[in-house]
């Protein structure tokens, strides 16, 4: 192996969060995090109103709060469990063609550092992977942005590959059916409850490929050219390959949508409206998974393992039982894998 050959950088890119759960660095987070005019897709100055003197002051100290009851002597499992992945993935992949470094879209480690590591090692080529299975353009599409306002100032810049959906990765599939299957072995469930995170309906419209969205089951029951890039309809996609992979009964399988934010339509059905419908129907049991997220974060953990089981146990409930995200699962680092040289 020649040694003095150009490696192929791979950067993983999450989605960020806190430095800690103190309600100034909470703050920082929420303001750079809902600055970006992909995530809220209004005018500049508004946008800035908004954040700054609305959603961030009083928002912040509440965050922090709910912050506190997912954080480890690790820090934030969003971080440590994408660390966690980097390193295993650096154990798979040959060290002589490839230099593997990670970064989050909001604060540390920042996009900009984990680019300007592969850049002084004078890479070939980056590879740059979204762990967001579907692709939205307020997560996909604001790494894409930020990574080519970066690249954009260098002297030489590399080739630069996307990847910014793996809905049908075969490995990103069995991943979550594996997971599905251990608490399946432990315990029968009236109804399986799929929880994406939500999105502005304005959103999905704005990215309609000749008028096609019309965000029903008219258009998003079928995976077609025209809805690739639909973030509902990938959803969609996603609950049916894992239902299919684990055999579940079709009639009892729901999909939906949480974390509004915001007066506008978000995409339906939210998840509080089919918890309540669930238990209307006298659902006792029920079996979650969240396939937008990769890694336990604030919005799994807190959101939907604890806030939604208390919704659902008040409304008479007797079990909801959350499946753990991805992590750094070993099928998990093997489709990383293969998605990094499949782009090779």
């Amino acid at each position: 192996m020649n040694k003095n050959k150009a490696k192929t950088g791979v950067l993983l890119v999450n989605l960020g969060t806190p430095d800690s759960t103190a309600t100034g660095d909470v703050r920082k987070y929420l303001r750079e995090f809902l600055m970006d005019g992909r995530v809220i897709d209004i005018p500049a100055i508004p946008r800035w109103l908004l954040v700054n003197l609305i959603i961030a002051p009083f928002r912040a100290p509440k965050s922090a709060h709910e912050y506190t009851k997912l954080w480890t002597e690790r820090g934030s499992p969003l971080l440590f469990h994408t660390v966690d992945l980097k390193e295993k993935l650096v154990q798979k992949l040959d060290p002589n063609l490839y230099q593997v470094e990670m970064a989050m879209r909001y604060q540390s480690p920042s996009i900009a550092e984990g680019l300007e590591k592969l850049n002084k090692a004078n890479v070939k080529k980056i590879i740059v992977i979204s762990l967001f299975p579907q692709y939205a353009s307020a997560t996909n599409g604001s790494v894409v942005d930020k990574v080519m306002e970066i690249a954009r100032t260098w002297q030489i810049i590399p080739n630069i590959t996307f990847v910014n959906n793996f809905v049908e990765h075969p490995l990103f599939l069995e991943a979550w059916a594996e997971l599905g299957r251990e608490m399946l072995e432990k315990e029968s469930y009236d109804a399986y409850l799929f929880s994406y995170h939500g999105l502005p309906e304005r959103q999905i419209r704005k990215g309609s490929v000749d008028g096609y969205c019309q965000l029903s089951d008219k258009c998003c029951a079928q995976y077609t050219k025209k809805n690739q890039f639909c973030y509902r309809s990938q959803c969609f996609l996603t609950t049916r390959l894992i239902v299919e992979k684990l055999g579940l009964p079709t009639d009892k399988v729901v999909t939906c949508f949480q974390s509004r934010l915001g007066k506008d339509p978000w995409i339906q059905p939210y998840t509080e409206d089919m918890i309540k419908e669930l238990a209307t129907k006298g659902a006792k049991k029920v079996l979650v998974f969240s396939p937008a997220f990769v890694a336990d974060c604030l919005e799994t953990t807190v959101e939907v393992g604890q806030e939604y089981k208390e919704q659902f146990e008040e409304l008479g409930g007797e079990r909801w039982d959350l499946v753990p995200s991805l992590n750094s699962r070993d099928t998990w680092v093997d489709c990383v894998k293969d998605l990094v040289e499949q782009n090779t």
